[in-house]
């Protein structure tokens, strides 16, 4: 059914798991966005930031692009472009400029890479003899990269006011959503030569740089993305996202794509002096993390398990790769997404909608729920067996009601086929769309749908599931000794009267199955089907005296099924004061 949909499964084991996930990580880039940049604005330094940001289209931004240009990485021959972040840059600055920055001859570049927080380029620029007064061939180091690296390199005149108007500015752009980057400038006074011209003596040169601006960049997100986080936030699944954005940028984002308003945001840098212990305790209540590293993305997911979580990791970059193998569930996104987010991945989405995540959840919790559900029939039947014994046993001067190839034949009867037929089906019915007058109220049937199964009963040994077993198996022991009494009570045999208990020790059984699964066809199906078995037996004289029983008659058979319908009438109408009972009977916290 996921596969129909777009979902590849591994392993089965996997929608085991998903039965489980509590915590649901989604990498941004990528994943919940497109991976589509377009430059939005480029703001020069000297703009006031209580006054409306100039236009791409003025000189201004034009010559501040023309410079994040510069240290821009280019692709190699036959390649494509390194980072999405250049390739939007690039091409903003070629739409704008309507040709190459031919006044620029690179000297050497230095790719960015997250660790440094930016990427630059030495290049000359002029052939006309001058460029801004500068000599003909004078060496530029040009550097674009996040606000919070390149603002501490930069010379102010004014250094309070003026970092206070450029920390402004940043805020302003990152309130809209958009990836902010600085762009800085100095000259180069160094012996450049692009094979010994490294990292580390750029990032010692760049000192006392010249701010230019600041270029901001807007990521479109996925039609599907929204609906998907509000989804899980509707069926009470923790949603942590994680972004190496800025942390104003970070929690726009978040707003945007449905996270609460108040959702807590944290960097990487706060996680970066943390122990283990103190990691998980801070990450337990965080739904946004900013300025992360891939490093420290396996550090979130590993410190969420140790917290108690149950993690699902989403993603679709190499960078995403460690956690998504790192989660207890690894979901990589196809599209545009690396082969090694999909090769670390327990499920790969191969549909550009996100909301078959959904589905996976949905069937994976289905799929626990059925689990279970024949848990209680199996274990709860069993229960109600050994209660029918034990009172038949001390009420009928020693000897059990039900001898050993009859307990054989109720277990084979009750635990086989309809057991399995209801660990295969869903505890709820999903809705229909053509039921619906409008796709409206079919998208609201389908959330509430979602809803019931993901907040439904937890995959776990709980007290709830102890109480359903104890009710199942006072129910079906009450059954069968009403028929067992009412046989003792009327004219008949001692074998017509443990045929009558023995009937309805079957029949409680498949009743309360049928409550359980009624609407699924495959679970009346066997259930009616094992009752005609039963019949058979009882009423085919040799086959029925091999099991130790006898034929019934009419008011034996009226015994039964009205014993079956009074104990399965109190299951189904007074299931609250039955587990009020069994509760009472359960240990109370001082």
């Amino acid at each position: 059914r996921l596969t129909a949909r777009g979902a590849l499964v591994r392993a089965p084991r996997t929608i085991e798991a998903l039965g489980r996930v509590d915590t649901v990580c989604f990498d941004k880039t990528g994943t919940l966005t497109e991976n589509r940049l377009r430059v939005v604005c480029a703001v020069p330094d000297d703009v006031d930031p209580h006054d409306p940001f100039p236009k791409l289209t003025d000189p201004e931004s034009a010559g501040l692009l023309r410079a994040a240009a510069r240290a821009s990485a280019r692709p190699q021959e036959g390649q494509g472009h390194a980072h999405a972040t250049d390739e939007a840059i690039l091409i903003a600055a070629s739409s704008l400029n309507g040709q190459s920055d031919s006044d620029w001859a690179m000297l050497a570049e230095v790719p960015f890479e997250s660790s440094r927080g930016f990427a630059a380029a030495i290049g000359t620029e002029g052939h006309d003899g001058t460029s801004n007064g500068k000599p003909a061939e004078a060496p530029v180091l040009v550097l674009k990269g996040a606000p919070e690296v390149i603002l501490p390199r930069c010379k102010f005149a004014d250094p309070d006011a003026d970092l206070e108007r450029a920390e402004a500015v940043v805020h302003g752009l990152a309130e809209q959503g958009l990836r902010v980057l600085a762009v800085a400038q100095r000259g180069w006074k160094h012996e450049t030569d692009d094979d010994d011209t490294d990292a580390d003596a750029v990032d010692a040169a760049a000192k006392d740089l010249e701010l230019l601006g600041y270029v901001g960049l807007a990521d479109t997100a996925r039609a599907s993305a929204r609906p998907l986080i509000e989804a899980l936030v509707d069926a009470d699944r923790n949603v942590v996202l994680i972004t190496g954005d800025h942390p104003v940028t970070a929690r726009a984002i978040a707003r945007q794509l449905g996270l609460p308003e108040g959702a807590r945001v944290v960097t990487g840098a706060e996680l970066a002096g943390l122990d283990e212990d103190a990691c998980a305790k801070l990450v337990a209540d965080v739904q946004v993390f900013a300025r992360v590293s891939p490093e420290q993305k396996v550090q979130i997911v590993a410190a969420l398990q140790r917290c108690g979580r149950v993690t699902a990791m989403v993603g679709d970059g190499a960078n995403d790769a460690a956690a998504i193998r790192m989660a207890d569930v690894g979901i990589g996104v196809s599209g545009r997404g690396s082969s090694a987010a999909r090769g670390a991945a327990d499920i790969v989405l191969t549909d550009e909608d996100l909301g078959v995540l959904m589905d996976a959840l949905v069937e994976g919790r289905s799929m626990w729920g059925g689990v279970r559900d024949a848990v209680t029939i199996l274990v709860g039947g069993n229960v109600g067996e050994v209660l029918f014994t034990i009172i038949g046993t001390a009420f009928g001067a020693g000897r059990a009601p039900v001898g050993t190839r009859q307990l054989l034949l109720v277990n084979l009867l009750t635990d086989m086929f309809p057991a399995l037929a209801v660990a295969v089906t869903s505890q709820y019915v999903e809705p229909d769309e053509a039921e619906y007058e409008s796709a409206e109220a079919a998208e609201e049937a389908r959330r509430l749908h979602r809803r019931a199964v993901l907040t439904g009963a937890t995959p776990s040994l709980d007290a709830p599931l102890m109480r359903q077993i104890v009710t199942r198996g006072a129910v079906t022991a009450a059954g069968a000794t009403a028929a067992w009494a009412i046989g003792r009570w009327t004219p008949g045999t001692e074998r017509r009267t443990a045929t009558m208990g023995l009937t309805a020790l079957v029949t409680t059984q498949l009743a309360q199955t049928l409550l359980t699964r009624r609407h699924s066809p495959l679970v009346v199906a066997t259930a009616l089907g094992s009752a005609g078995v039963l019949v058979g037996i009882v009423q085919t004289p040799v086959i029925s005296q091999f099991f130790g029983c006898t034929p019934l008659g009419p008011v034996a058979w009226s015994g039964v099924l009205g014993s079956t319908a009074g104990a399965t009438a109190i299951s189904a109408l007074a299931p609250n004061w039955l587990a009020k009972q069994v509760a009472a009977l359960e240990p109370g916290e001082e």
